[in-house]
């Protein structure tokens, strides 16, 4: 990982922009904490076509990916894995 000062990468840029044209990252620091980040136009691209993604879409993404078929279950199979018990008495049931 290549860190560089905004000071230097005022000064290097060109170099700066070829190494990120290569695949490497340039991070840039201010005062030795990280405020930016270089990549290359692909990476970007990468990282911005995920960014655009909401939950839902990767969920139905997933979905249609997944291998897994679910067993054909009849319903009075599914209700006898329901618990039927009232459970434990608590303060707030009369």
């Amino acid at each position: 990982m290549l860190q560089v000062s905004i000071a230097d990468a005022k000064n290097t840029l060109t170099k700066l922009i070829h190494r990120a044209e290569s695949g490497e990252v340039v991070h840039i620091t201010r005062r030795g904490t990280p405020v930016a980040v270089l990549v290359s136009e692909l990476q970007y691209e990468r990282l911005d076509i995920h960014a655009e993604r909401d939950c839902w879409q990767a969920i139905e993404e997933w979905r249609s990916d997944a291998t897994f078929d679910w067993p054909d279950l009849p319903d009075e199979v599914v209700d006898g894995w329901r618990d039927r018990s009232l459970g434990r008495d608590s303060a707030w049931r009369e």
